[in-house]
């Protein structure tokens, strides 16, 4: 399957992402490489721009702007709500 859309990346997005081991950031990677051609996502939560996806206890969080997905963050779930908070 062709992309559907090109990855890009916030600023500080790995911000969480760069302290997790070796092998959650291989399964997220696996995940947001998976974006370019997942068509369905969820909304994020009422008044902000943003969309979620998970895979396993881990969340990638990411703005879409026509066929530009720009990834925000990345991360477990209590790094998730952390960050949250912080938006």
């Amino acid at each position: 399957m062709s992309a559907l859309f090109e990855i890009k990346y916030e600023k500080e997005w790995d911000k969480y992402f760069s302290k997790l081991d070796n092998s959650e950031k291989q399964k997220i990677w696996k995940k947001i490489q998976e974006l370019k051609t997942i068509e369905k996502t969820r909304h994020l939560k009422f008044g902000l721009p943003f969309f979620v996806i998970e895979t396993g206890q881990y969340r990638i969080c990411f703005r879409e702007k026509e066929n530009n997905r720009e990834i925000a963050f990345a991360g477990n779930h209590k790094q998730y709500e952390k960050w949250l908070k912080e938006q």
